[in-house]
């Protein structure tokens, strides 16, 4: 704080304090005139009600005065005075570093046992997972939502289910978390033309068993063998090398309507899984790769029973 603005506020603190402190001394002394009855004079509904006049309770003579006390004191120990820094020096900075240190050390006592875990073994651990979800929400839930079951408008996947478009071991979530992932779906419209887009449409959804004209099913399906083979697979199952998704589980980034597949075959997708190693620590990706891993777990668990 400069000089200028220093002086400035320590201004407005005297001049705050001391017409409060004049108003207060005041209000004890001044005499208010009154009628020989005791009252000021006023009156109101044709003179049923007069007003009176009555000393200042005690009670708050001496809470004011104790206000003012404790307003002294605090300008005295701590900051608030212009640039002076307070007699016992506190300053916001420090106590937000104590603060931040003592959570570090609470947060090294529960992660250290963690470390030597592999991600499927800390997935078990109700303190690793707890301290994830947290993790989650506060990077990651904004594109994969609260509950992490994805968005199609963003193209982010379901990490809920048991559909992974690079694998669903615990080291590949970590690796996607740190590292993120770019995917690449080509624009294949300029290549089929309009009804190519809509065959090819026909051909992928019926791999996940939606119904679809027949002839559209046998052409889309010889665009497809010639085009979409090589990364989507023969069977049309995909290719976890690549971040190819799995075309017949009715699984799908974007939605699995008409329209939102024909948009992926006609004008591609590029999906980005930012890396987050800049911004994590690795105890800190392997605590939310660890509560993704057990979301999986719970709806395999909840299918099985």
């Amino acid at each position: 704080m400069s000089a200028f603005w220093s002086g400035w506020v320590k201004f407005l603190v005297v001049l705050n304090l001391g017409i409060t402190f004049f108003l207060f001394i005041w209000a004890l002394r001044v005499r208010i005139p009154t009628e020989p009855d005791g009252t000021t004079g006023h009156v109101w509904a044709h003179g049923v009600i007069r007003e009176g006049v009555r000393n200042l309770p005690l009670w708050w003579i001496l809470f004011s005065a104790a206000m003012f006390a404790v307003g002294f004191v605090y300008l005295t120990l701590f900051p608030g005075f212009g640039n002076f820094k307070g007699t016992l020096g506190w300053t916001s900075a420090a106590e937000l570093e104590q603060d931040i240190a003592r959570n570090e050390a609470k947060l090294e006592e529960t992660i250290r046992p963690l470390r030597g875990l592999s991600i499927a073994e800390m997935s078990e651990h109700p303190n690793a997972t707890a301290l994830g979800y947290r993790l989650f929400q506060d990077n990651c839930a904004a594109c994969h939502g609260t509950r992490a079951t994805g968005n199609h408008a963003l193209g982010a996947p379901d990490l809920t289910d048991d559909d992974w478009l690079y694998g669903g071991s615990g080291e590949t979530i970590l690796a996607s978390i740190l590292d993120g992932r770019q995917g690449t779906m080509p624009a294949w419209g300029q290549v089929l033309g309009h009804n190519g887009v809509n065959e090819v449409t026909a051909y992928v959804l019926s791999l996940s068993g939606y119904s679809v004209p027949e002839d559209w099913e046998q052409a889309g399906k010889a665009h497809y063998e010639k085009i979409c083979v090589a990364c989507h697979g023969v069977d049309g199952r995909g290719n976890t090398a690549v971040g190819a998704p799995n075309l017949t589980d009715r699984t799908w980034l974007y939605g699995g309507d008409f329209a939102s597949v024909a948009t992926s075959v006609r004008d591609g997708r590029h999906g980005i899984m930012p890396a987050w190693r800049a911004r994590l620590s690795e105890d800190e990706a392997r605590l939310i790769a660890a509560w993704v891993y057990a979301q999986n777990a719970e709806r395999r668990r909840d299918e099985i029973s």
